[in-house]
């Protein structure tokens, strides 16, 4: 089923996003972090690139392995950065032969160890690969990510919206956001949104923190997040992991508690492959996918 046909029926969705292993040893553990997210019938899981699509052929094979193994609806990553429009192409039919219908599209960042080169044929922009998709592809639902905070690329906000903008006339079904720490960040890019004319649901993305290493590593993939006075305040109180761990928990519980309150369309958690907290999260809220059971 098309993510934009789940929100309909669902009314707001719960989401988790994972990212391919490197070493069979991660195989084995993600699969089984897994299966800690089946009872919770989330409305579907996403698999990413990985930074600058360093592992696009990991990708691909995590992507067809859920597909085959297990019941989950799939939305897989996918950018367009140096590559053609036939490697585009090739890539989405292997998905739609494999019964992945779903797409988040990306423009992506290059590899570290690569400059940034756009083959002829490339693609300049996420939104020429969402018109790409759409015309080729039409039965493809397609979403698009949005930065509460605004892109590292285009500190320009007006303009920053208006390549939204772009992305959903070109077709994007719906908007997952880039991870956030404050709320009215979301909300005030949400308004921003729909004065603009993009009225395409919007699924808040929410990443607990596990640890302090983890907060300055995805603070800075994320362009520079802004970590509120509040949250760093508490951190530096809690002595030792397992505290460090409860606080982001309890603060990213509470994200979540208001945005659904606050009539979010979806939730979707970057789990970093572990379970532990956003299953904590979720059962913190009797959170389940609205479809399941209803929360409210």
């Amino acid at each position: 089923m098309l993510i934009k046909d789940i929100i309909k029926r669902q009314g707001k969705t719960v989401s988790f996003e994972f990212f391919p292993p490197k070493s069979e040893a991660g195989w084995e553990e993600l699969f089984h972090n897994i299966s800690s997210f089946v009872p919770l019938h989330p409305s579907y899981v996403s698999v990413t690139y990985g930074a600058g699509g360093s592992t696009r052929s990991h990708t691909h094979e995590l992507v067809r392995r859920l597909q085959k193994e297990t019941d989950l609806t799939i939305v897989a990553h996918l950018t367009c950065v140096g590559s053609s429009r036939d490697e585009t192409k090739k890539i989405l039919e292997a998905y739609e032969e494999s019964g992945v219908g779903n797409i988040l599209a990306l423009r992506g960042d290059p590899p570290q160890d690569a400059p940034e080169e756009m083959p002829p044929d490339g693609f300049a922009h996420a939104a020429d690969l969402v018109h790409f998709i759409k015309e080729h592809f039409p039965s493809m639902g397609v979403g698009v990510a949005g930065f509460p905070e605004g892109h590292p690329a285009t500190p320009n906000r007006l303009q920053e919206i208006d390549h939204m903008k772009a992305k959903v006339d070109a077709g994007a079904d719906y908007i997952v956001t880039q991870l956030f720490f404050d709320n009215r960040d979301f909300y005030d890019y949400c308004e921003r949104c729909e004065i603009a004319g993009i009225n395409v649901p919007v699924i808040a993305g929410v990443m607990p923190i596990t640890s302090r290493k983890t907060m300055y590593r995805m603070a800075e993939l994320a362009g520079g997040s802004r970590i509120p006075a509040g949250l760093l305040r508490s951190l530096e109180w809690a002595q030792g992991k397992d505290y460090v761990r409860n606080v982001g928990i309890h603060w990213a519980t509470e994200q979540v508690r208001d945005l659904i309150y606050n009539d979010v369309a979806g939730i979707h958690l970057y789990t970093l492959n572990n379970s532990y907290a956003s299953v904590q999260i979720c059962e913190a809220l009797g959170l389940r996918s609205y479809e399941a059971v209803p929360m409210c």
